[in-house]
């Protein structure tokens, strides 16, 4: 058994059995094993953003890691802006990164890169793996850390000759930890501010989004009065009809401090303390008021459930029903609106269905449009490192076959994965994208108002992608994904309509 071998058969001996690759030269000793060896989905994506991207939505809907496989430090460096995603989403994954053979590195040929430095970015666990005996057990190791509760990304650094050699062992690896549950004195202290009276917060984020901890601090906001938020871009949130409907953190930072204004207690749920997303001059970067009490009742490493299930014993509080978000919409007709967008949406989506949200500064306000709709699954772009809607559809695809992907996505950040379509009709992916065609960069223009610029011609046409307009019909078909375009609700109401009766992938170029 050589190295490449050992590897396969650790990860699927840990029931990793999905990976994400754009292999190149050095990798091609892995290539063959997944060959030889059945049992693992492989998965082409034709760039390492969509690798990454896709590998951070596996983990947020199945949570299990896949792995991904990048060529050296180049592709781990196409990547990295998708793994800086996942690493904000809390996302397990299993990096693995191809390089010289262990005596050819210090030749310095072309590829020669710094991947230890590159890894560093984004992984909370880096191992080079130095023989093929150690293969198998540098990647459990591997496996291990990516499991660690809630996920994070961790990258094997793979020497070709290590995965050519012979010599190779198969590794067992550890069941992941159960996270554990908040202090009992942090649990105290968040009943007693909850009890005096003062105006208080809960900021609910990471794991604390899962439905089952989502209504137990429904229900303690209920039973004592105190108000309720999201973290600003949740990495996966249960939504729809008979689910708690919470709104989020505000981008815009005036909206942000709109949202804290009057509260004098806040409490920290599996997320950290709200700030806004840039610096701007003359404000603030922390979001609550100033001499307002910050609580952590619990970190995003530990266990939501059983820590608001034991704050909601501790105050007694009645498990309390979601409210009822009223009728489910109608389709609407006339001009294009934000509103009316999320109002199509939720009027035409099935049950179940996942929702990629990259639709930036068009779609801050979906949120209300979209509490009647059937239950389903709402996935954002959790570090800002735009371009991860495209890749996050492929990878929740995948890991929810059965499902119907909508990826609501702006058009100029499609462009930084427009590769990713082609894996989708590769795959047959039961996607339906809806690009949001401003053909501007729209969330800088809102952002030269914010920093107090003064833009002129040059500044502005830095914002325009009109010159030339991308055809996004045209982009779709040459990979192979059906489009059409949609330039007033009643045409994206057919075409998303239909899209939804049919398999496979397709894209709605909607004009706005």
């Amino acid at each position: 058994m050589n190295g490449a071998e050992s590897l396969v058969h650790t990860l699927l001996q840990a029931g990793i059995d999905t990976v994400f690759a754009n292999p190149g030269t050095s990798e091609m000793h892995f290539v063959a094993a997944l060959d030889r060896i059945p049992g693992m989905r492989c998965v082409l994506c034709l760039d390492e953003t969509v690798v990454t991207g896709a590998a951070d939505a596996y983990y947020r809907m199945t949570g299990k890691p896949a792995a991904t496989l990048l060529h050296c430090g180049p592709g781990l460096a196409n990547g990295i802006a998708n793994l800086h995603n996942a690493r904000r989403a809390r996302s397990g994954i299993v990096n693995i990164v191809g390089d010289h053979a262990t005596y050819h590195r210090p030749l310095d040929a072309p590829l020669t890169a710094d991947v230890e430095g590159l890894a560093a970015a984004s992984s909370a666990f880096i191992r080079r793996t130095e023989s093929a005996a150690s293969v198998g057990t540098d990647v459990a190791a591997t496996i291990a850390a990516a499991r660690q509760f809630p996920g994070q990304v961790a990258t094997l650094i793979l020497p070709a000759d290590t995965a050519w050699e012979e010599g190779g062992v198969v590794a067992g690896t550890a069941p992941p930890t159960a996270p554990e549950v908040a202090a009992s004195d942090a649990i105290a202290a968040a009943a007693r501010l909850l009890r005096n009276g003062r105006p208080t917060l809960l900021l609910i984020g990471g794991a604390a989004m899962a439905e089952t901890p989502l209504r137990a601090a429904w229900s303690i906001s209920r039973h004592t009065g105190a108000k309720l938020l999201l973290e600003r871009s949740p990495a996966r949130l249960p939504r729809g009809r008979g689910r708690v409907q919470i709104e989020r953190i505000p981008y815009p930072i005036d909206q942000g401090f709109a949202a804290f204004a009057g509260i004098e207690q806040l409490i920290l749920v599996n997320t950290t303390r709200p700030v806004s997303f840039f610096a701007y001059p003359g404000k603030r970067g922390a979001l609550e008021p100033e001499g307002c009490d910050v609580l952590v009742l619990s970190t995003p490493e530990q266990d939501a459930a059983l820590t608001l299930a034991a704050l909601a014993e501790t105050l007694d509080a009645p498990d309390i029903a979601p409210a009822d978000p009223g009728p489910r919409p109608t389709c609407p007709d006339g001009a294009i609106t934000p509103e009316k967008v999320a109002q199509s949406l939720a009027a035409l989506m099935p049950e179940n269905a996942i929702i990629i949200d990259e639709a930036i500064s068009f779609g801050r306000g979906f949120f209300p449009g979209t509490h009647a709709a059937p239950p389903h699954d709402w996935m954002m772009l959790t570090g800002g490192s735009i371009g991860d809607g495209i890749p996050m559809a492929v990878g929740a695809a995948i890991a929810a076959p059965g499902r119907r992907v909508i990826a609501l996505q702006a058009d100029g950040s499609a462009m930084y994965s427009l590769a990713g379509l082609w894996t989708q009709a590769r795959e047959r992916l039961d996607v339906t994208t809806i690009i949001l065609a401003n053909r501007k960069y729209a969330i800088l223009l809102g952002e030269l108002a914010g920093v107090g610029a003064n833009p002129g011609r040059t500044a502005l046409d830095m914002m325009d992608i009109s010159n030339p307009a991308l055809d996004w019909c045209q982009l779709a078909g040459g990979m192979g994904v059906p489009a059409d375009r949609a330039t007033n609700i009643n045409e994206l109401n057919e075409l998303l309509a239909a899209s939804l009766r049919r398999s496979g992938p397709s894209l709605i170029e909607l004009v706005i």
